[in-house]
């Protein structure tokens, strides 16, 4: 918390800057507590041997995320190659324009 108040005073340019005593950053950070679900929860989070032929998409829906990110993986590093190609054909230009003019 203390870095994160250094953090705001920072983008605040410098301002001093003090939290007020009972303020959400003096609060010490409050978990709650674990409850046991009951019957009616337990039933509906079990699995359903109806809804079991629906769930035949999971595969095919992981196939098609895989394919996505690899496929912008090829994306973005053609997009990088062609940056790089792009300046190494300009710096090839600038070096054959000032060996023709010397």
């Amino acid at each position: 918390m203390q870095s994160l108040t250094r953090h705001a005073v920072h983008l605040l340019g410098g301002q001093h800057f003090t939290p007020r005593q009972g303020s959400i950053l003096d609060r010490p950070q409050v978990r709650g507590i674990h409850i046991e679900p009951g019957a009616r929860e337990k039933a509906l989070l079990e699995e359903d041997p109806a809804l079991k032929k629906f769930k035949s998409y999971k595969k095919s829906i992981r196939r098609m995320q895989t394919a996505r990110d690899i496929l912008t993986i090829v994306v973005i590093s053609g997009c990088c190659y062609e940056i790089y190609y792009r300046t190494m054909m300009r710096k090839a230009e600038r070096d054959q324009r000032q060996a023709s003019s010397e």
